[in-house]
């Protein structure tokens, strides 16, 4: 029985993705590379976050989820995530819209733009359970995949 994993996502099948490991026997987070070079242009006012690819897809459990976190040397080299951590619900696996591939997204808040390479490490997943209340009664489902919750 699977419980949750990665997976290489469709479309990069033969690119050279890895899979992501654990580094110690008790980190809590798996380290993920970037799929390919990425640059990450410097701050200005209206600028959007710059997606970087992984590769990857994720299964967990219905009542689970994962965090794509930033490492803890990223605010030093000038990459902060625009919601501090990304939120990947179970149901996001295998969508139809991009078959659950996950992304990072990065501001580059130095006055240079950051070349990442292919292979190098650009954050870190968790996965976790959640709780529901008492009342909830969600039947909604998953049509598509990034940012799809809220259209």
């Amino acid at each position: 029985m699977r419980n949750r994993g990665f997976e290489i996502a469709k479309g990069w099948e033969n690119k050279g993705i890895n899979l992501p490991v654990r580094k110690t026997k008790r980190a809590a987070a798996y380290d993920i590379e970037s799929a390919e070079d990425t640059v990450i242009p410097a701050f200005r006012p209206g600028i959007k976050p710059t997606l970087i690819p992984t590769g990857l897809k994720a299964y967990c459990a219905d009542d689970e989820w994962y965090i794509c976190a930033s490492r803890s040397s990223g605010p030093k080299k000038g990459l902060l995530m625009p919601h501090g951590l990304g939120v990947i619900d179970s149901d996001y696996y295998e969508n139809e819209n991009n078959d659950g591939h996950f992304f990072f997204q990065y501001y580059n808040t130095t006055d240079k733009d950051i070349i990442i390479k292919k292979g190098e490490t650009i954050g870190q997943v968790i996965f976790l359970k959640y709780l529901l209340v008492d009342n909830d009664h969600a039947e909604g489902v998953r049509k598509g995949g990034f940012g799809s919750t809220d259209k």
